[in-house]
């Protein structure tokens, strides 16, 4: 019987080759599906789909608008409010004490 990093060894082998066996899969399906498409004059408009939109460059942090002055919290203005904000404005503080 294997130990158990012989094992975990051979997983991590198994895995990889799924990986890899999936991957010239769909390279295979891609290349049917083009060839298909060239030798039958089609295009995505003909299959009434559209092009996959073009991703946002970054998608990175906003910057902080609200910034509580003793911890140095920060929230950007998005989604929901923080606790300590919620709690804070709860207390009789405004929005605009910890603008920015």
């Amino acid at each position: 019987m294997a130990n158990l990093s012989e094992l975990l060894a051979q997983k991590a082998a198994l895995e990889q080759q799924i990986i890899e066996a999936q991957r010239a899969q769909k390279a295979q399906a891609i290349a049917q599906v083009k060839a298909l498409m060239a030798e039958h004059g089609l295009t995505l408009a003909d299959l009434g789909t559209r092009a996959a939109p073009a991703r946002r460059a970054g998608g990175g942090k906003v910057a902080a608008k609200y910034r509580h002055p003793g911890t140095g919290q920060a929230w950007s203005g998005r989604g929901l409010q923080p606790t300590w904000l919620r709690e804070a404005i709860a207390g009789g503080a405004r929005l605009e004490d910890f603008k920015v």
